[in-house]
């Protein structure tokens, strides 16, 4: 169970990331202009996993595990994981391609079975990332996800605060615009988000929108889960 559980940040990231592009490219067509996706194709979520019947078993394992691999296009090159690692050469620091990088960067997955893994991917499918309540449900799963890895991590100094607890202190110290917070080991970003979603209720211009994106919140953590927390409440 704890290893599904480490693995599934990464899985349902991708799904999310794909549907947000998504959206971004038929903005885009719309405005009549040129979307530079973030992940190209054959490497899209829609690419090799949105079908129930694509790619699985051991042909499914090599694509995301091995540094080279025939593809889900038939062609012969980087498996998925090498991929995905590699986009931080391919941005500007603190790009977007720089965050999708280091998201992958600890992530291996170790499921033998490349038909379970297909199984979840298939199950993982029937997120709707464009829907704000399949959203609101995901954020419930996570949280309910992180406290069976605290609880199985034992004593191993990773600690998670209850969500209760983060609220209660985000009100009493009531963080303002303008404000800048900092949270130096900020874990899952449980805090910041909180504190996100507390100034997020005093905006009230495009300019107090740009101050809570840009300049509000800032936060240090030597691994990649806070990604997946921070991207589900789209500040970024």
């Amino acid at each position: 169970m704890l290893t599904v559980c480490r693995y599934l940040p990464g899985l349902m990231f991708l799904k999310f990331l794909d549907d947000l592009e998504s959206v971004h490219e038929q903005e885009a067509e719309l405005d009549t202009k040129t979307y530079q996706p973030i992940v190209e194709s054959p490497y899209r979520w829609r690419d090799w996993a949105a079908r129930e019947d694509g790619v699985t078993g051991e042909e499914l394992l090599a694509f995301i595990n091995q540094d080279e691999t025939i593809r889900p296009d038939g062609q012969r090159g980087k498996g998925l994981f090498a991929y995905l690692r590699g986009l931080a050469g391919e941005g500007e620091k603190g790009s977007q391609r720089e965050v999708v990088a280091n998201v992958f960067k600890g992530v291996q997955n170790r499921m033998a079975s490349g038909f379970l893994l297909r199984d979840i991917i298939n199950k993982i499918n029937g997120i709707h990332f464009n829907s704000s309540e399949d959203i609101h449900t995901l954020s419930h799963l996570y949280e309910s996800m992180l406290r069976e890895m605290r609880d199985a991590a034992g004593d191993s100094g990773e600690f998670y605060t209850p969500r209760p607890v983060v609220r209660f202190m985000v009100q009493v110290s009531d963080p303002k615009l303008g404000e800048t917070l900092l949270d130096p080991a900020c874990g899952t970003g449980g805090f910041l988000v909180e504190a996100y979603d507390h100034l997020l209720q005093k905006v009230t211009t495009p300019d107090d929108r740009r101050i809570l994106q840009r300049e509000t919140l800032s936060g240090q953590e030597a691994k990649p889960l806070p990604y997946m927390h921070k991207y589900l409440h789209n500040f970024n």
